[in-house]
């Protein structure tokens, strides 16, 4: 348990500074580009790794919905909309409304036992939890917004 704690907390860190360099990429070469080059240097990594730590066995995808391929797909709209809402309402205020939106869907998506996830009852403490990160993000954005307004007066 405590493993997987160290790596989600890596993987936040990581995400976080990812968004960040697409962000000064997209500043230079627009959004598309940007995401090819994420989306095409991340699978290149992917495939050189998967081949060195699991060589031909990398190529093995028995017992797989046709459909989960997709995901692929739905990374470009990640990083698509990442990128974008970085460049509107800057990183700490964007990533924190992702994060909120995934803490959410994640909760429905394992309340309704979605895509072949092992059910997990929905209790109102799962929604407390995801209300009292929405309303951080709410106290965040109103505690910028405080210190413009300080700043021009």
């Amino acid at each position: 348990m405590v493993a997987g704690m160290v790596l989600a907390l890596l993987a936040g860190s990581l995400v976080s500074l990812q968004n960040i360099f697409n962000s000064r990429v997209n500043e230079r070469v627009g959004s598309w580009t940007t995401t090819a080059l994420v989306l095409g240097t991340g699978g290149l990594a992917s495939l050189v790794l998967g081949l060195l730590l699991e060589g031909n066995q990398l190529f093995t995808l028995s017992h797989m919905q046709p459909w989960f391929w997709c995901s692929g797909l739905l990374g470009v709209g990640v990083v698509t909309c990442i990128m974008q809402a970085i460049r509107q309402l800057g990183p700490t205020y964007a990533v924190s409304i992702v994060l909120t939106s995934q803490l959410g869907s994640a909760l429905l998506m394992d309340s309704l036992g979605w895509l072949g996830l092992s059910r997990i009852p929905f209790t109102y403490q799962h929604l407390l939890g995801v209300l009292v990160i929405a309303g951080g993000v709410v106290v965040f954005k109103a505690g910028g917004a405080r210190q413009k307004q300080d700043a021009t007066a």
